[in-house]
């Protein structure tokens, strides 16, 4: 089982999606996932999220019918296999130490050594 699993609803985004998914993978913490929820785009985004998928073993990719973001999310989570779930928009970007920073802190909030 993977630690973080990240779930990006996606829906129409080809011209965002790829800068997001280089700032996730360009993460100093290696032990995540990527969930791409492609939620019924229709300008050639399902297709780029797979073209991902196939570049880098961490990102898995579900088609599903349009049906919000919020349906998104809920089958990114049934995706995921990670013990923590982490919801990024697909334009958004991270920094290098975001997850590294997020586990640290986690790890110290419930005491695990």
């Amino acid at each position: 089982m993977v630690k973080v699993s990240i779930v990006i609803p996606v829906y129409n985004r080809k011209n965002f999606l790829t800068v997001c998914i280089k700032s996730l993978l360009a993460q100093s913490f290696e032990d995540f996932e990527i969930c791409l929820v492609d939620d019924g785009s229709t300008d050639g985004t399902g297709l780029l999220c797979d073209e991902l998928a196939e570049k880098d073993t961490r990102i898995r990719v579900l088609h599903v019918q349009n049906g919000g973001a919020a349906y998104a999310r809920q089958k990114g989570v049934e995706l995921a296999t990670g013990e923590w779930v982490v919801f990024v928009d697909s334009d958004d970007t991270m920094p290098a130490d975001a997850f590294a920073a997020f586990c640290f802190k986690q790890r110290r909030k419930i005491r695990i050594l």
